[in-house]
């Protein structure tokens, strides 16, 4: 059996792992892909309004060498929501992953993570003796561009309604369309999971996540930005294991400075940057999966 060999025809398990907030207990889902006995993992955590299912292409190519297991961050998907949004924020979402890893009981541990998903990757990556043997940061690090936080807040957390799956894939495709060029089937991949028909089947698309962790993200005032970055670039000179930064050729949340100074911060770390994509890449093409295939073989 050809271990490396991708299938277009398999699909993921849908599993759930209970988690605690200082609100009370909740369920966290995740899509699992491969061998469920396999103990080399790679987790794949999606950014802040996307669903675990944006891994999909990922998955199928990786695994048949790896058990792929990538979590619907709480309020997003098929996780439940929390009852009190002030504890929408990377730390109670680090915790969240702690029963995850717990549960997939790892030999090898690899992460990659988007943008809010490379940020719990990098907060969990820079723990004292850390389960990550690699970490992938797509398209995020610990300085995270104002202008480009002012453009994401402009929909985040906003509840709009659409008449049909053709209008919800249009607004996600204008409000992503840093993403870079796709097909239309890649945009209603991306669609399909981060969107929901409610009240049957005649009734309006919303999106699949809790409009109410905008809270968190426009509470940050300027003093709690600056602490939140300073704590940031510390866990990230702490982690020891390889890291991947990728930078989308356009990206407007993380510049070439920031890069440069990941860099130079680090000496784990390497970069590859991805042309012709802003705020992030999605690897969903053959010319992306090898960048991060060709990492985690290394």
């Amino acid at each position: 059996m050809n271990h490396d060999a991708p299938s277009a025809s398999l699909q993921p398990r849908l599993e759930f792992v209970t988690c605690l907030s200082p609100a009370g207990l909740h369920r966290m889902a995740y899509w699992e892909w491969g061998d469920p006995s396999n103990d080399n993992v790679l987790v794949c955590a999606h950014g802040l309004t996307r669903s675990g299912r944006d891994f999909d292409a990922l998955a199928r190519r990786m695994a048949g060498r790896y058990r792929v297991v990538c979590p619907d961050v709480v309020g997003r998907g098929r996780s439940d929501w929390l009852v009190n949004p002030a504890y929408y924020t990377v730390p109670q979402y680090v915790a969240d992953m702690m029963p995850l890893l717990a549960r997939v009981q790892a030999e090898t541990l690899h992460w990659f993570g988007t943008s809010l998903g490379g940020l719990i990757g990098m907060a969990l990556a820079g723990l004292q003796a850390s389960p990550i043997d690699k970490l992938v940061l797509n398209d995020v690090g610990p300085h995270l561009e104002p202008a480009a936080l002012a453009r994401i807040g402009q929909y985040v957390g906003k509840a709009p309604a659409f008449g049909s799956f053709e209008e919800a894939r249009a607004y996600v495709s204008t409000v992503s369309a840093s993403f870079g060029p796709h097909t239309p089937e890649q945009w209603d991949e991306l669609t399909r999971h981060v969107v929901r028909q409610v009240d049957g089947p005649a009734g309006p698309w919303t999106m699949h996540y809790d409009p109410a962790i905008a809270e968190a993200f426009a509470a940050m005032d300027p003093a709690t930005a600056v602490a939140a970055e300073a704590a940031l670039w510390h866990v990230y000179t702490n982690i020891e294991c390889p890291i991947l930064i990728v930078r989308g050729e356009h990206s407007d949340l993380l510049t070439e400075d920031t890069v440069a100074g990941m860099l130079a911060r680090n000496p784990h770390a390497q970069r590859v940057e991805v042309a012709g994509v802003g705020h992030a890449p999605t690897f969903m093409t053959p010319a992306q999966l090898d960048l991060v295939d060709g990492f985690l073989r290394d």
